[in-house]
């Protein structure tokens, strides 16, 4: 019985070994004899031991590879540009995938460092960062033409980062301040304008109003002596004496009101006692040198007609 053994064990690694199984969106590729013989898909299977083996599997699922790359912009900026590539092996064509190329990343990547490095020196840095989905469509375009013919289907190109240089992002970052910094100075600018203008304007009105309040007071003033002459002269007191008289009353009413102001400092001059009755006299004759003058020009006027 014993001598039985190794048969038995030997028979069982055979019955095993003559089943596989091959992983939901899986492809596996079989060969005999080292030569290719088909191609199974996800499931049970079976194949001829120590004839068949399973020689690789190819995943069909979408993948992704991502491909750093530095270049030089049209500007004379270095840049890092991450491409993301996102790529599957086409079903139909797994035998192409397979046998065709040996290292597919490696050859992915080389078509993006191709085109990236073709398309980014025709751009300024600004462009670039504008224009990232032109440099993706143009390296799509590119991969898709060269490695449909692998077995190879591109999907999508992104590009996910661009990264300048940092001393290049410093200066990018002191111009956008000092840019910001030139329009608040501007928003500025023209709201002290504004303030200006209608403080000026503010100013205008109120003196505008305030002349008026003046000329206003003044006319009072002027209606109020006429009104005391006729008065004046209803009690037989001449113009002359009742424009002198309502003088001198307005000069000690002056006096009266700095004698009630404590803290005034102003001082009116002549203020002797006699000022008041020299005031008087001198106004008199004065209203009435003037009255004769005025006779004698009207006189002369008469006589040369």
């Amino acid at each position: 019985m014993l001598l039985f053994v190794p048969f038995i064990l030997v028979g069982l690694f055979i019955l095993f070994s003559s089943f596989f199984m091959v992983k939901q969106q899986t492809a596996a590729i079989i060969e005999r004899f080292g030569k290719f013989h088909s191609i199974r898909q996800s499931g049970l299977h079976m194949k001829i031991p120590l004839v068949d083996k399973v020689a690789g599997r190819l995943s069909l699922k979408i993948q992704q590879l991502d491909v750093i790359i530095e270049t030089k912009t049209l500007d004379d900026v270095f840049v890092k540009l991450k491409v993301s590539v996102q790529y599957k092996v086409v079903t139909e064509k797994v035998y192409d995938a397979f046998y065709k190329l040996d290292y597919p990343h490696d050859q992915i990547t080389s078509y993006v460092f191709d085109v990236v490095r073709a398309e980014v020196p025709k751009m300024k840095l600004d462009d670039v960062f504008v224009k990232k989905d032109d440099i993706a469509l143009a390296v799509k375009a590119e991969l898709n033409d060269a490695m449909m013919d692998y077995g190879f289907d591109i999907i999508r190109t992104l590009v996910t980062d661009i990264d300048p240089d940092a001393q290049v992002k410093i200066a990018m970052n002191r111009i956008n301040a000092a840019d910001r910094e030139k329009t608040a100075a501007q928003y500025e600018g023209d709201a002290q304008r504004i303030l200006i203008v209608e403080k000026a304007k503010a100013e205008a009105e109120s003196k505008r109003l305030q002349g008026q309040g003046i000329a206003d007071q003044r006319r009072e003033i002027a209606r109020g002596l006429e009104e005391s002459v006729d008065v004046l002269n209803r009690v037989g007191i001449n113009s002359q004496e009742a424009s002198a008289l309502i003088v001198v009353t307005q000069h000690y009413d002056t006096l009266q009101a700095i004698g009630s102001e404590t803290n005034s400092n102003l001082i009116l001059l002549p203020n002797s006692p006699q000022a008041g009755s020299q005031m008087l006299n001198d106004m008199v004759a004065s209203f009435t040198a003037s009255n004769q003058i005025g006779e004698a020009m009207k006189n002369n006027k008469k006589n040369k007609e």
